[in-house]
């Protein structure tokens, strides 16, 4: 009797041990299947709307006429409904009937933050007019804070959009960068971010987990994107890395450096990875000047400037790895 009483006890530590492991794991597949399912359906709905922009009301209000705002209401009724299953939708006065959970999870952290409600509350980089126009460039439309709605999608997943009904199209990026024609405006290439929950109110409500976020970008022909940011980081804000050896490490690790499409999304979603500083740089002015992400292309640095566009350098600033 005594044996069987330690051989029961033995196996009740080694369960108490392995089985949240793998019912992590177990969950951690699961969430990725989903995932890219969710980005296949969503993929497939965009490209069957002829135009993402133009959708609903947005205008700022005066003294004279107060704001209206339909814009993201809009574009999930009259646009994605059309070619997406959906069985409810919500304002962002009632998120929560959607299945999401007033806080959530970032990805760097413990600490739970409020799910963004409007494009400001998202990223308050993406909403105003650009501080500075390079010489030989028009300057990009200002982009007006507009409310979040959400939707169910009848596979089960809750969504939460952010709309720029504005979104314009794709431009011709060149070596010239910022200072060319060209420059690659972020806030106004945005059409629409979707923060997702694959299971609803559930939990764990975790960004990298069982939640995530995707962009449109292009008012047509649109580059849905859908990245996974890790927690590995290279470089610190103030002395920068090597490129060659980010993507070494990267690579070693399974991982690799964002695209134009990835970061720019990382740049969108930096309330929601908690990690507001990845990719800047600080040869280009910081912050300070409008810096917001940089990425490694062909050999060179991209920046990504909310308030100037695209510009090339050599080198790399901090930047992190991504999972495909």
């Amino acid at each position: 009797m005594a044996e069987i009483l330690l051989s029961l006890t033995i196996i009740g530590v080694v369960a108490a041990i392995t089985l949240p492991s793998l019912t992590g794991n177990i969950n951690e597949r699961t969430w990725n299947t989903q995932r890219k399912a969710l980005y296949s359906r969503l993929s497939q709905a965009l490209s069957l709307m002829p135009a993402l922009s133009g959708y609903g009301t947005l205008t700022a209000g005066d003294e004279s006429n107060s704001a209206v705002d339909t814009a993201a209401e809009t574009f999930i009724t009259a646009g994605l409904s059309k070619v997406l299953k959906i069985n409810n939708i919500c304002d962002n006065e009632h998120l929560q009937n959607c299945g999401f959970t007033s806080k959530i999870t970032p990805l760097s952290g413990n600490s739970k933050i409020d799910l963004p409600k409007n494009l400001e509350e998202l990223s308050s980089r993406l909403v105003g007019s650009a501080r500075y126009t390079p010489p030989g460039t028009n300057r990009p439309p200002a982009i007006l804070n507009s409310n979040a709605a959400a939707f169910e999608t009848a596979n089960g997943e809750s969504i939460v959009i952010y709309y720029n009904p504005k979104c314009v199209f794709k431009p011709i990026i060149g070596t010239s960068g910022v200072w060319g024609e060209n420059a690659y405006w972020v806030p106004s290439l945005l059409c629409v971010n979707f923060v997702y929950d694959l299971n609803g109110n559930k939990g764990p409500n975790t960004i990298g987990k069982d939640m995530g976020f995707m962009s449109a970008f292009y008012a047509s022909d649109s580059e849905l994107t859908s990245v996974f940011p890790t927690s590995m980081r290279f470089g610190t804000s103030s002395t920068g890395t090597v490129y060659s050896n980010v993507v070494k490490q990267c690579k070693a690790a399974g991982y690799t450096v964002p695209n134009i499409y990835e970061l720019s999304s990382l740049f969108v979603n930096s309330t929601l990875s908690g990690d507001t500083d990845i990719g800047m740089d600080v040869g280009g002015g910081g912050p300070a000047n409008g810096m917001g992400s940089s990425t490694i292309m062909n050999g060179q640095r991209m920046g990504i400037r909310y308030d100037w566009g695209t510009w090339w350098g050599t080198g790399a600033s901090l930047i992190g790895c991504v999972q495909r």
